[in-house]
């Protein structure tokens, strides 16, 4: 009986060992129904460490936060409790069931996967207000301004986005949660090659500000037209009422949304008084203009008419008029051409149509006047350009005979027509005969070769065989291998993500990570900053470098946290790769 009792016992512990050994991954969420304005929080907790987290893509939600790390080691009763959690929060694009789908990631070799969760969004509920957001919303305002608001059709207007901060905040970083469509626009995004600060007036008071982008709209209907909001998450830093030991206030973090509210431009219409009938929607100035690359030339030569429309206007959006000639010159299809550039006043540059013109015969031929109509913003009226009438003198080759249709010459003799010699230039000339006589394929080349390449291939099977389960069962080195394949990856995926801090930061710190895998066989539980420095030296790594990886290490971590430019980061990037390649040709 006591036998069977210790047997309970023992099958019980050793259940209790294994249950507790069981990798969980699991996804949670503060809450599964919230309104519009509300936020989530979404923790992907694990109770053992792991390699290469990859979060889902939240679709229907916008990321305000994220992703934060958080890691929990405790000792109960002499047993070890482990918690790593990687913590997003998210705001509701729109109202509906949403699906927040799967994370992965790797421990012990094994890939483990969340399960899906389900999230109900409700519209806008009423809360109370934060008084820190009420701060931040009082210092920080979104204004769209526009150049123009009641423009003819096609003439161009510009948006120009700023972010307006009272002196005494600041904000640390923003994210577009919602982009204005611009329909019934023909639309030019502009960004700025850097943000600047600068110093200005909002609502009488002093401010300081930054573009964030510029936009050329031009409107392609008539009538009152709406120009949706911009509307952003900023992070903003607000004054608190504390105070640090030197009697500065404390600045507090908040991220709070504002938008540059909707604008209504009213589209004036093109007057109709003195409006031309071959008037193709051209606004601005220009400039018109027919060129022949020749005016003389022989019959079967060819040459090229060119029609360009030059200046400041809709240019992407004309349409160039048409060259019309002759039935007795051969025109083609016209090629067409653009060189415009667009700014913050609009399109400027050049379209052009290029005709190629082969003559057939000889004579005099005219090229018509062809004219070219808009409207002037400047004096509000019409305008018409006209090309002058060109000749085309073709000075060699035979005369078309209108009255009967024959080929005679000046004097009006018949004549036959002449055959030139490249008349049959692609004739094949050269014939391909194959011979009626067959050749066996026994004991051919054909036959022996594919008789002995199955034999002679076989030891190579087997030699190649033989590497593969040899590779297969070097378990520590397909680690590693994969590892060194990872850090590649990343490395890489951190210089895509260059300009997009959280992106870039997981990126890099991913791929130093795998990195010190594949070189020093560690684990990432065993991760730390002294263990690694005593291992890099004790491969014969040299200080310098070592402080040099330290440092990135740390960039990585702090970078979460702390703003951080372009610039910046592109220097944490060319540090690591330096890092990396100095370190493969130090260590032994």
């Amino acid at each position: 009986m006591n036998f069977k009792k210790h047997i309970t016992i023992l099958l019980l512990i050793l259940f209790t060992s294994i249950a507790g050994a069981q990798v969980k991954f699991q996804t949670k969420v503060s809450k599964k129904t919230l309104g519009l304005n509300e936020r989530l929080r979404v923790d992907f907790s694990m109770n053992k460490d792991g390699d290469n987290f990859s979060p889902p893509s939240f679709d229907g939600f916008n990321v305000v936060g994220g992703p934060n790390q958080s890691v929990s080691n405790s000792w109960i009763n002499g047993k070890r409790s482990f918690e790593k959690t990687y913590s997003y929060f998210l705001s509701p694009k729109r109202m509906g069931s949403m699906t927040l789908k799967s994370a992965s990631i790797e421990i012990e070799g094994k890939t483990y996967k969340t399960n899906a969760i389900a999230i109900k969004v409700t519209k806008e509920i009423q809360k109370p207000k934060d008084p820190n957001i009420a701060a931040a919303s009082d210092n920080i305002h979104l204004v769209a301004e526009i150049s123009k608001t009641n423009p003819y059709l096609n003439e161009a207007i510009t948006v120009v986005y700023k972010l307006y901060v009272a002196l005494n905040a600041g904000v640390s970083n923003w994210r577009e949660t919602d982009n204005p469509e611009y329909d019934d626009f023909w639309s030019q995004q502009i960004n700025p090659k850097g943000l600047k600060i600068e110093r200005g007036k909002y609502k009488g008071e002093d401010y300081q500000y930054v573009i964030l982008r510029r936009t050329v709209l031009y409107p392609q209907k008539t009538g009152k037209l709406t120009i949706e909001p911009l509307r952003l998450d900023v992070t903003a830093e607000i004054p608190t009422k504390r105070r640090d030991i030197f009697g500065q206030r404390l600045m507090s973090k908040i991220n709070v949304p504002v938008a540059a509210g909707k604008r209504t431009i009213n589209v004036r219409p093109l007057p109709e008084v003195g409006k031309p009938s071959d008037f193709s929607g051209a606004v601005g100035d220009f400039k018109f203009n027919l060129s022949t690359s020749k005016s003389k030339l022989n019959a079967n030569e060819s040459m090229q008419a060119k029609i360009s429309v030059s200046g400041k206007g809709n240019l992407k959006l004309l349409t160039l008029p048409k060259l019309t000639l002759p039935n007795s010159l051969e025109v083609y299809e016209p090629e067409h051409n653009e060189n415009v550039r667009t700014n913050v006043s609009g399109m400027q540059g050049e379209i052009s149509d290029s005709y190629t013109i082969v003559p057939q015969y000889k004579g005099k031929y005219p090229i018509p006047t062809i004219s070219f109509s808009y409207f002037d913003l400047k004096t509000e009226s019409y305008k018409r350009i006209s090309s002058k009438e060109t000749i085309i003198n073709v000075l060699e080759g035979p005369v078309y005979g209108a009255s009967d249709n024959n080929l005679i010459t000046e004097s009006g003799e018949k004549q036959n027509v002449s055959l030139k010699n490249d008349h049959f230039a692609f004739i094949k000339t050269n014939a391909n005969l194959v011979s009626k006589k067959q050749t066996s394929f026994f004991k051919s080349t054909a036959f022996w070769t594919s008789l002995l390449t199955p034999l002679l291939a076989i030891p190579l099977a087997i030699v190649f065989r033989r590497k593969r389960e040899q590779r297969a069962g070097d378990i520590v080195g397909n680690r590693l291998r994969k590892a060194d394949r990872l850090a590649k990856k990343y490395l890489g995926d951190a210089k895509k993500a260059l300009g997009q801090k959280e992106a870039f930061y997981v990126a890099l710190e991913k791929a130093l990570h795998n990195y010190l895998k594949a070189k020093l066989n560690i684990e990432t539980s065993d991760f730390s900053k002294d263990k690694i420095r005593v291992l890099l030296l004790e491969r014969q790594v040299e200080n310098t470098v070592v402080l040099s990886f330290e440092s990135i290490l740390e960039n990585c971590e702090l970078a979460r946290y702390t703003p951080v430019t372009t610039v910046a980061m592109q220097q944490d990037y060319e540090k690591a790769a330096n890092a990396i390649n100095l370190i493969d040709k130090q260590i032994k």
